[in-house]
C-alpha cells in the first residue's frame, strides 16, 4: 500500500515522495501495519470550487480522501492527483508550501488525522 508524502527540504521547498506501508502482522482479517501515533480526527467538507494559493500545512497530518480527489502542486513544480480512497501525509508545515485545487467540480469529504 502506497501513501503519498509531501515534505519540505532544508530550503523550505516542498517535494513529493512515496511511502510504502510495511505489513508487520497477518491474521484471519488480513495484514496490519504497525500502530502509528495520532492525536485526533477531523472531518472536513471541501467545496467543489476549492482552490487555495501557496500555503503550508497547519500541522503534520494524514489526509484521507473519501469520495473525491484533489490536485496538489509542490513548490518544486511536481503536481499529483490524490484520488478518492488515497492517503497523503502532509509535512510541509513551513516554507513555501503547496497549491491545492478541487478536481472534477465535486464536493470532497476527507478525514484529517493529526500526528503532532
Amino acid at each position: 500500500m502506497r501513501i503519498h508524502n509531501l515534505y519540505e527540504d532544508d530550503d523550505g521547498q516542498s517535494h513529493f515522495r512515496d511511502i510504502e506501508v510495511e505489513w508487520v502482522e497477518e491474521g484471519r482479517g488480513g495484514q496490519l501495519s504497525a500502530r502509528l501515533p495520532a492525536t485526533g480526527i477531523i472531518f472536513r467538507k471541501v467545496p467543489p470550487t476549492y482552490e487555495l494559493d501557496w500555503h503550508s500545512a497547519p500541522r503534520r497530518q494524514y489526509i484521507i480522501n473519501l469520495d473525491a480527489g484533489v490536485q496538489i502542486t509542490a513548490s518544486d513544480g511536481e503536481s499529483r492527483i490524490i484520488a478518492a480512497g488515497e492517503v497523503i501525509l502532509v509535512e510541509d508545515i513551513s516554507g513555501k508550501g503547496h497549491l491545492s485545487k478541487a478536481i472534477d467540480s465535486q464536493i470532497r469529504h476527507c478525514i484529517f488525522v493529526p500526528i503532532d
